[in-house]
């Protein structure tokens, strides 16, 4: 009996020793987005919420809107660190700034999972190639307007997302002397108001445009909206998501001046950072901390094969 009780109890030994001590269920999440009025974000949330249900079907999921505001987001990690989550999902409003809200949150035990935009020192990281996506959709432009122009980058919030889309841009635009950008610098953060806001100030500035880069899809139909009362239609648009608004656009028969965008997969995206973050809660190390989901530029030609957003997995 003695011999039976020794070898349990080596057994039992065995299995903690082979367990990780900080191994733990996922049964709470937090998660802050730049802007819930950006259907985007409203498509992460489902992906967060779909891939961490299928891990614990009780889990409890609370979402929040940092509405690009730093303070705010800093405010939502110290509350989701008092009510004990698990996992925090993280779409990072400043690409620095929200380094110590991290360690804080990494200190008390929570996962950090950052998706769309990347959050300095987070456990896991997946989002789409903004590089890659800016250069496309610029490439697009200069393609249309044979390499030479005067051109606008619509800009916006400093989120490592959009800094990586306007390099790319600038990358592609920078092998063409003549092209001329005309600004680059006016934040319309990254929404329909701000895009008609930023662009009607633009267009009284400027008598002649001949392309413009917007960092979102939303940016781009609130500066269209601009461009459409001040009777402007000389240039063209293109933008990054690939957003049902932007498939409506690509659509409509050659009346939207929005004729691409580089698309993202937002349900996906951050359902896989989930999935990755619930395997660092149970103890196991990815084999890359950091995913980047490579862009498909849509337009008009090929948006029939275009899958979208609400398409089914």
């Amino acid at each position: 009996m003695k011999t039976i009780a020794k070898l349990l109890c080596g057994v039992a030994l065995a299995a903690v020793a082979v367990a990780p001590a900080s191994a733990k269920d996922l049964n709470k999440v937090g998660i802050s987005v730049g802007l819930l009025g950006n259907p985007f974000f409203v498509a992460t949330i489902k992906g967060i919420e779909d891939a961490a249900r299928k891990i614990n079907p009780n889990v409890e999921v609370t979402s929040v809107s940092a509405d690009y505001d730093l303070n705010k987001q800093v405010s939502q990690v110290d509350s989701f660190i008092a009510a004990g989550v698990d996992v925090i999902m993280l779409n990072a409003v400043d690409a620095k700034a929200i380094a110590p809200a991290v360690k804080k949150a990494q200190a008390a035990g929570i996962v950090v999972a950052a998706f769309d935009v990347s959050a300095p020192g987070a456990d896991v990281t997946v989002m789409t190639n903004n590089v890659k996506a800016g250069e496309a959709a610029c490439q697009y432009l200069v393609d249309q307007t044979g390499g030479k122009g005067d051109y606008v980058i619509l800009n916006g919030p400093a989120s490592s997302s959009i800094l990586e889309r306007v390099k790319g841009c600038k990358d592609v635009l920078a092998k063409h002397p003549d092209i001329k950008i005309l600004s680059d610098d006016q934040n319309a953060e990254g929404s329909r108001d701000g895009g008609l806001k930023v662009f009607q100030s633009l267009l009284t500035r400027f008598d002649k445009i001949d392309a413009v880069f917007a960092i979102n899809d939303p940016t781009a139909i609130g500066a269209q909206l601009a461009a459409k009362q001040l009777n402007r239609s000389e240039f063209i648009f293109t933008a990054v998501d690939g957003a049902p608004d932007i498939e409506k656009e690509l659509s409509s028969s050659g009346t939207s001046m929005i004729k691409a965008s580089a698309s993202q997969d937002p349900y996906v995206m951050a359902g896989q950072s989930l999935q990755m973050a619930a395997e660092v809660l149970a103890g196991k190390k990815p084999a890359e901390a950091t995913v980047l989901l490579d862009p498909q530029l849509i337009t008009a030609e090929n948006l029939k094969d275009y899958k979208g957003w609400t398409a089914a997995r």
